[in-house]
């Protein structure tokens, strides 16, 4: 166990700042056979979440396990503390899987956070997997714009230091924030995450996990 969970958002953020030192970049394994993908999803009121995880073959992305959850939701919403609500429940999920991914993608953000800590970071330290944060949208962090065509990319920088790419997936459709969680490089995430787009401008894991919540939680 990495930490409690009953904190309060002042030892929340104490916590991010203690645990983003041990966050480690480096290069992917050479082969991986299983990636996974992890998404969250809230009930019409905000009360209950659902949470999913699809592992995936690699490269072919032929799903071969999707689990989901539900549970009630045991933090505020406080931007920046947002895994302190999702992480909970994903890691209910991962429990249950039965196929071990050798990546996790994840709908949120890595190192592109205020305290070096989104949840893909935050995900990784707790599972001990590779992680990569995958969001449509900026938290932190200038870019330039990049080109229009598929695999195109800026850098992300933050107080000076490059904390992920901006990414275009698919050409002429907004591109999307990739930035090292834990155990890979921005070089391996940026790679690995073009890899999974297939025709959708999301990774194609977060895309079955997002659908799997969407319709869990309109139910």
């Amino acid at each position: 166990m990495l930490h409690p969970w009953d904190l309060s958002p002042q030892e929340a953020m104490a916590l991010q700042r203690r645990l983003a030192g041990h966050v480690l970049l480096r290069p992917l394994p050479r082969r991986i056979s299983l990636i996974a993908g992890a998404d969250v999803g809230y009930g019409r009121h905000g009360g209950t979440v659902a949470a999913a995880v699809a592992v995936h073959t690699f490269p072919r992305l032929e799903l071969v396990e999707l689990v989901q959850v539900e549970d009630r939701v045991s933090f505020p919403y406080i931007p920046g503390l947002l895994s302190f609500r999702e992480i909970p429940p994903l890691l209910s999920a991962f429990r249950k899987l039965r196929n071990q991914p050798g990546a996790v993608l994840c709908d949120g953000q890595g190192l592109a956070h205020p305290r070096r800590l989104g949840l893909a970071s935050h995900l990784g330290l707790w599972l001990n997997l590779p992680t990569i944060g995958c969001a449509k949208t900026r938290l932190v962090g200038e870019h330039g714009e990049p080109g229009p065509c598929r695999g195109q990319y800026r850098s992300l920088t933050y107080r000076g230091e490059g904390v992920g790419v901006v990414l275009r997936t698919r050409p002429g459709v907004k591109p999307i924030y990739v930035s090292p969680g834990h155990l890979v490089d921005l070089d391996g995430c940026r790679r690995l995450v073009l890899r999974c787009c297939r025709g959708f401008r999301i990774p194609e894991p977060i895309r079955t996990a997002h659908q799997t919540v969407q319709r869990a939680v309109r139910a």
